[in-house]
């Protein structure tokens, strides 16, 4: 999931924010939501398939985007009425002053170590076997200055290593295998289908940074402005319940989410056979939020502290 860039005004991105949606012949509302093409957003496109969103006359329109500075911006300017984003960047958005609002919980951590969709991963031969060794070494993250930092250096601070003293750069996911063979980097946070992809190749887990952050930590929401809020109650309570039911349905059929896979994102039916999938409550976890906003600020991922009462429904 990619930082947060705001190349537009802040006044002019919320005064367009609150932009109405198109209706289609059917007279349902024509609704798109800015994803990321990875695992995490499998319930959306689930909930589309199974007819969750047009049986309450939305009309759903998906876009994929490279990530939050895409996507942050594209929701604030009206271009998509929802996005999906980790909730460190919808905090970062917040604390520059955009006032954007979570309104169904995305994604989040299964809370079991060893059994994750996300690790920070070494080579089979490197030195490194803990994550206290991760300091003094360089990590590859998809997104420096975002949730990737701010968990590992948890990892590292638990683990009882300096979380200072880990340099971390930026690749994409996609990227980072190559990355790792290569020895451009000495670790490599990945997530599924990558996690799987670097595993089969030989390399080792050394922390799982989502778990050693918070209990069930959230990882990722579906989100809006407060001025589209404001303007569209009943279209958002219609698009969260239909998000509802889709994290709900996703839970509840693995297979599919397993099958729906290789329609949007790069992931071949064996891997997304193997790999561990992400937990998907219908509620954000406001304490692992919390946590993760004053891990932001100490680490000067953040700004300023945010409101978490605030962003979170």
């Amino acid at each position: 999931m990619r930082k947060i860039l705001v190349p537009l005004a802040i006044a002019s991105l919320l005064a367009t924010s609150a932009c109405s949606p198109s209706q289609s012949a059917g007279g349902a509302d024509d609704v798109t939501v800015g994803v990321i093409p990875i695992v995490d957003v499998a319930p959306i496109y689930l909930g589309k398939q199974q007819g969750f969103f047009s049986d309450r006359d939305i009309d759903l329109k998906l876009k994929a985007g490279q990530g939050g500075a895409a996507i942050v911006p594209g929701v604030t300017s009206g271009d998509y009425q929802f996005g999906f984003s980790n909730l460190t960047s919808l905090m970062a958005a917040q604390t520059q002053g955009l006032d954007v609002r979570a309104v169904a919980a995305g994604v989040s951590s299964t809370g079991k170590s060893g059994k994750d969709f996300g690790a920070v991963v070494v080579p089979k031969n490197s030195s490194i076997k803990s994550a206290k060794d991760l300091a003094g070494h360089t990590v590859a993250v998809n997104t420096v200055k975002n949730i990737g930092d701010t968990t590992i250096r948890e990892s590292v601070r638990a683990d009882g290593g300096d979380p200072s003293k880990v340099d971390f750069t930026e690749f994409g996911f996609p990227d980072m295998p190559a990355q790792l063979d290569a020895g451009n980097v000495d670790a490599a946070w990945v997530v599924e289908p990558f996690l799987s992809i670097t595993r089969d190749s030989g390399a080792r887990p050394v922390a799982w940074n989502y778990v050693d952050t918070a209990p069930d930590l959230s990882v990722a929401a579906y989100f809006t402005t407060a001025d589209y809020i404001s303007g569209h109650r009943d279209l958002v309570k219609r698009f969260t319940a239909a998000m509802n039911e889709s994290l709900r349905y996703a839970t509840a059929h693995p297979r599919a989410v397993r099958g729906i896979l290789g329609s949007y994102a790069d992931i071949d039916a064996k891997v997304a056979d193997e790999i561990t999938l992400p937990a998907w409550p219908t509620r954000i976890n406001a304490d692992s939020t919390a946590t993760l906003a004053k891990l932001g600020v100490s680490d000067g991922v953040l700004k300023s502290k945010p409101d978490v009462d605030k962003l979170l429904p």
